[in-house]
């Protein structure tokens, strides 16, 4: 997939998130986002993979980082709701949408097929392929992507996608059957999961796609083969990428045919703006009796999915006086802002020993579901995002 460049971001003000602490005190949790780092990870998508390349708006809703898309060249967005439509119809007017959430209202298709565009939408019930007939009538633009569901056999991803969306492979061909039968585009999608581990799980599900396709006696032009490519945590070391893109391309044409394979389509969210974004709290208090710490974010706030997922858990490191604390380290029990007894992490961060007041913790790898998730819970979340040359990882 090629892109083109738009030349119209700005330089970073700041070198890195220390250069922020020590520059701006900050005394709210912050964001610190690499513009070009997120268009260099867009790059290996856009170089590697076969096909086109659309991004899960989900997995970080903010400007900036829609924007730094846009402008890198991205056309292609999926999105879940009406709400990110707008988002990004509001930053590039022109956007493509896959409406891949495969339940939706009425107005919400209505919306988005009139005041968008939208000419993609998922499903995976009998009824929600009716819902869509009665409002976009007989146009025969309209794609209908059939999400379908394999069973989980093994601990592949870090969030397991089969149990709320996906049809089973009987009720798969049924609506491909309906939407050719109808007259729409018929086309596949699945989604094996958040940071899938194993490349292998989408050989497992292209193969299903074609045996349901074949099953159905229907054609299909397009197939989406989900999000689900993984970042890199330190408790979870994937494959390469080129690994994931070359068994996709691999296993579509051998088990379609080559020169009939489907044209093929991914929706990266956290494997392609994890590592663009980093959050900067500060230190609200050390108990020096004890090993308990308070910070002011948590998982109320950008470290929600950390406690949902602790193999997520993102690296960390302490910031004074604009440099990175060393030292001997202890672990120590990490508190949220809020009044809520369960804000606290899943598990004790080895810092150093020395930390104090006012010191800043920076975790990395947090540009995905780190801002989408946060709340205002007791009056906290409200993070700035700031711009910067380099973000931590790790």
């Amino acid at each position: 997939m090629a892109l083109t460049a738009l030349n119209v971001v700005s330089d970073p003000i700041y070198a890195d998130a220390a250069d922020v602490a020590k520059a701006m005190q900050p005394e709210e949790a912050l964001f610190c986002f690499s513009a070009d780092r997120l268009k260099a990870r867009l790059a290996l998508f856009a170089d590697g993979f076969p096909g086109t390349v659309s991004y899960a708006v989900k997995s970080n809703p903010s400007r900036e980082v829609v924007t730094a898309l846009s402008q890198a060249g991205l056309t292609h967005w999926d999105v879940a709701s009406v709400h990110e439509m707008a988002l990004v119809h509001s930053i590039q007017p022109a956007a493509h949408f896959h409406y891949h959430n495969p339940v939706k209202s009425r107005r919400e298709i209505l919306d988005a097929y009139s005041k968008y565009g939208c000419r993609r939408f998922a499903v995976d019930a009998r009824e929600e392929v009716a819902k869509i007939a009665a409002i976009v009538g007989d146009d025969r633009s309209v794609e209908l992507a059939v999400r379908f569901v394999l069973p989980r056999d093994r601990a592949t991803a870090a969030h397991d996608f089969s149990t709320k969306f996906g049809a089973p492979e009987h009720i798969a061909v049924e609506l491909l059957q309906d939407i050719q039968r109808r007259g729409y585009v018929p086309v596949m999608t699945f989604h094996p999961g958040s940071q899938s581990r194993d490349p292998n799980v989408y050989v497992r599900h292209i193969e299903a796609a074609h045996r349901i396709a074949k099953a159905a006696g229907v054609h299909i032009s397009k197939l989406n083969v989900g999000g689900g490519f993984p970042a890199s945590y330190p408790l979870s070391k994937p494959a390469p990428l080129q690994s994931y893109f070359s068994l996709i391309a691999e296993a579509t044409t051998r088990f379609f045919g080559k020169g009939t394979e489907p044209a093929l389509e991914c929706e990266p969210g956290r494997g392609l703006v994890a590592n663009c974004m980093s959050l900067l709290t500060r230190i609200k208090l050390v108990c020096s009796d004890g090993d308990d710490i308070f910070l002011n974010d948590g998982i109320y706030g950008g470290l929600m999915e950390f406690m949902q997922a602790p193999v997520l858990q993102p690296p960390y490191r302490v910031i004074r006086g604009g440099k990175v604390l060393e030292g001997p380290s202890k672990p120590w029990k990490v508190f949220g802002p809020t009044c809520d007894p369960l804000d606290v992490l899943p598990a004790k961060l080895d810092l150093p020993a020395g930390i104090r007041d006012e010191d800043f913790i920076e975790f990395g790898t947090l540009g995905a579901y780190g801002i989408a998730t946060s709340t205002m819970f007791n009056g906290y979340g409200n993070h700035a995002v700031i711009p910067v040359d380099e973000v931590f990882n790790g």
